[in-house]
């Protein structure tokens, strides 16, 4: 018998099929276990609730799972998200009632800081507006622009979140010479990591101030809504570049569009929005004052995606799946609502319960 048998007990449901059909490593992953996941399409509670109340164990990537929802899973066990942020679940309702909410952290370290670096030198090297000129045969305006731009290694970036990302950003920084600032809630964390790379972990208004280059790292939750408000992009150093690949709203987009049209900004690389939604099948661009400056570069929330990536999070969050319905609490650090108490007892985390995977 299969190590997996059980596994074929348990109702699982898997969210945004159709956005998120799922591809081959994902089928791979549900093979190896004999995983046969309800694959719906629903995105309002009323639409996902009836697929979800009797299920034991929810996998989502992008639907969201408010109150109600919650409140419907009747014996759920857990609640895996195929990715990192947890914004769009109500994690605090799901643990008093004792669901588990996991996810993959570290699925996407790596893409992320390249597409920040990406944007970085693409605005550094004002490409996109070098490229038209370009194309256009304005030889000379291309020349005009490109003596005012400013030598990268005299330049300072600094990261508004020092996790696994930020290091990985840092690291790619100072290859090109990059003076390197770093900010987090707890400044009386270790220093260890940053100490190593150079980084000097600074507070916000000194990282605001002295940075051409400010990269936000930061989870969305009540403390850091709007942290970018227009009080906060005014303390960034003037003629300088906000970086924001992690959730749009962290920054009030009303104000940086004020500020990027003033020119207090220079520029902005955008890769998330709150005023954007780009979870949907458009067909046409987007109405947005964002859309209409030529100081940004918008890519629509791909920055996490790669081959690679894409193995990495299904692996993660099936295996996290697979861990709760076996018994077994996941890898600590995937867990995201910490201090649980599970509605059916878990052992310890066993580090070599996948070891055939």
């Amino acid at each position: 018998m299969s190590k997996w048998a059980h596994l074929k007990d348990f109702r699982i449901v898997r969210l945004n099929a159709a956005m998120y059909p799922i591809g081959a490593a994902e089928d791979s992953c549900y093979r190896h276990y004999g995983l046969e996941p309800l694959q719906v399409e629903a995105t309002t509670p009323e639409e996902i609730i009836p697929h979800v109340a009797t299920c034991d164990a929810v996998l989502v990537i992008a639907a969201a799972l408010p109150l109600p929802v919650v409140d419907a899973l009747e014996r759920c066990r857990m609640i895996s998200r195929l990715g990192n942020g947890t914004d769009k679940i109500d994690v605090a309702a799901a643990a008093e009632r004792g669901i588990v909410v996991s996810n993959a952290p570290f699925f996407c370290v790596e893409e992320m800081s390249d597409h920040i670096m990406a944007l970085l030198l693409a605005l550094a090297r004002r490409l996109p507006w070098m490229e038209q000129y370009m194309r256009a045969g304005n030889f000379p305006q291309a020349r005009k622009e490109s003596t005012a731009i400013q030598r990268l290694s005299h330049c300072t970036l600094g990261i508004v979140g020092f996790g696994a990302t930020g290091e990985l950003v840092a690291r790619r920084a100072q290859g090109f010479g990059l003076r390197v600032l770093a900010t987090r809630k707890n400044m009386r964390a270790p220093t260890a990591s940053a100490d190593a790379l150079g980084v000097e972990m600074v507070d916000l208004d000194t990282l605001l101030r002295e940075s051409d280059y400010v990269s936000l790292q930061l989870p969305l939750n009540d403390a850091t809504y709007h942290l970018f408000d227009e009080a906060t992009l005014r303390k960034m150093k003037p003629g300088s570049f906000l970086i924001n690949t992690s959730r749009g709203a962290l920054v009030d987009e009303d104000a940086l569009v004020r500020l990027l049209r003033t020119g207090h900004l220079a520029g902005a690389g955008l890769d998330t929005y709150e005023g954007i939604d780009v979870f949907i099948e458009a067909v046409k661009p987007p109405l947005h004052p964002l859309m209409e400056l030529d100081n940004v570069i918008l890519t629509s929330h791909v920055s996490a995606h790669s081959v690679q990536s894409v193995v990495d999070v299904s692996t993660t969050g099936i295996q996290n799946l697979v861990a709760i319905l076996s018994g077994y609490w996941p890898a600590p650090e995937n867990i995201v609502n910490k201090g649980v108490i599970p509605r059916f007892p878990l052992r310890d985390h066993d580090p070599t319960l996948f070891e055939d995977a």
